[in-house]
């Protein structure tokens, strides 16, 4: 299990660890062009929550993602009042590998 201080110290990690792609939300897909994953295309392998001391802005939260075809990416969101919006098929996956 990793384990880690800062936002950038997880994102730098999980890029040499060959999570190299930069995935971004969609309604209820994951976009890094010219790849696109629907929600049954991929798994959540890690997850790392990171809190600012004082911002709520500053809250968010890294997803390792690997797509059944072996693409490993990351997506950072943020959580709370910072979260993007997505759909509801989304929203329960991300929700279900939080944990």
């Amino acid at each position: 299990m990793y384990s880690y201080d800062t936002l950038s110290e997880a994102v730098n990690d999980l890029k040499k660890r060959g999570f190299g792609l930069d995935f971004n939300l969609e309604e209820n897909c994951l976009v890094c062009h010219p790849h696109t994953l629907d929600i049954k295309d991929f798994e959540i392998v890690e997850v790392h929550r990171f809190e600012g001391n004082t911002d709520p802005a500053d809250e968010a939260v890294v997803y390792a993602i690997e797509s059944v075809n072996g693409l490993k990416g990351i997506l950072v969101n943020g959580y709370g009042i910072s979260a993007q919006a997505m759909g509801s098929d989304m929203a329960m996956k991300l929700q279900i590998n939080r944990s």
